[in-house]
């Protein structure tokens, strides 16, 4: 059984600070049972900065754009790997990106993919590396990858992995065929997958309105860390920017809840995607 621990008023309010300034910086409910867990990501921040608790570091960080990046990159959780749950890579290689082929080929545009909260890159990497493996399609596929980490993704855009990194749902295929191994322990993404990713910094509670549109999002395993109406609120923008019957995965602990009159579900066997509705007028 977890028990609970004990903490003085003052730690509790800042807590509490130290909660709503996550929250309106980049959307993260933290529980409130998550005391330690603050503690232990920020502490090298407060050290570094010669701080002595939340309070000076809220205070420090409204004046510091750059510090408030460092408070949220410390405080998110970037897990990540290759391939991560299959169906999605499997269904583009199997039907999506061929479907989408079709519908676009009288106008020769390109297939435009969105891997948003792209940590280090593996997922982006990964559709790169299934559109290779895609060898009837014809049309050129841009893949834009965002993250509102500077620091991963300046890694993702390296595309420079360790051991441990590569071991994370790799096959042994993939990494003979698309990377390169330049040390003992440090492989790079070959440059013909590398070609199709561009990274930019986004926060998933700003605007998208110059993402442009596109046929495939993915948005996966980060609604979890948001509240519900900002969630919906997501769900919708991303709706927003999904091409006519477009396809959004999300997590497999994600759904469309309150949302479905934007969204279709479909039932992959296994896994699920959501197609964009048409909204009415």
């Amino acid at each position: 059984m977890e028990v609970a621990l004990a903490i003085a008023p003052e730690e509790a309010i800042e807590f509490e600070r130290f909660r709503q300034f996550l929250k309106t910086e980049c959307g993260i409910h933290l529980a409130e049972n998550k005391q330690y867990l603050v503690q232990t990501r920020v502490k090298q921040i407060l050290e570094h900065n010669k701080l002595s608790s939340l309070s000076e570091l809220i205070s420090r960080a409204s004046l510091s754009p750059q510090l408030r990046l460092e408070v949220v990159d410390a405080m998110t959780t970037n897990e990540t790997y290759w391939l991560r749950d299959s169906y999605p890579f499997e269904l583009l290689k199997d039907s999506l990106l061929l479907e989408i082929q079709a519908r676009k080929m009288a106008s020769r545009g390109r297939i435009r993919v969105w891997s948003a909260a792209a940590s280090s890159g593996q997922e982006a990497y990964s559709i790169s590396m299934t559109v290779e493996e895609t060898p009837a399609l014809q049309l050129p596929v841009e893949i834009v990858a965002s993250d509102i980490s500077p620091s991963m993704l300046d890694q993702a855009a390296s595309a420079k992995y360790d051991g441990l990194a590569m071991a994370r749902g790799l096959n042994p295929i993939y990494k003979d065929r698309y990377f390169t191994q330049l040390g003992e322990d440090s492989w790079q993404v070959n440059s013909d997958i590398r070609r199709r990713v561009s990274f930019q910094t986004l926060n998933l509670m700003s605007s998208y309105g110059g993402m442009g549109k596109f046929d495939i999002i993915f948005c996966r395993n980060v609604l979890i860390y948001f509240d519900q109406d900002l969630k919906q609120d997501i769900l919708r923008r991303l709706h927003a920017c999904l091409n006519p019957s477009g396809t959004l995965f999300l997590g497999a602990s994600e759904g469309i809840s309150g949302v479905e009159d934007y969204y279709e579900m479909v039932n992959c066997r296994p896994g699920i995607c959501y197609v964009a509705k048409p909204l009415s007028a």
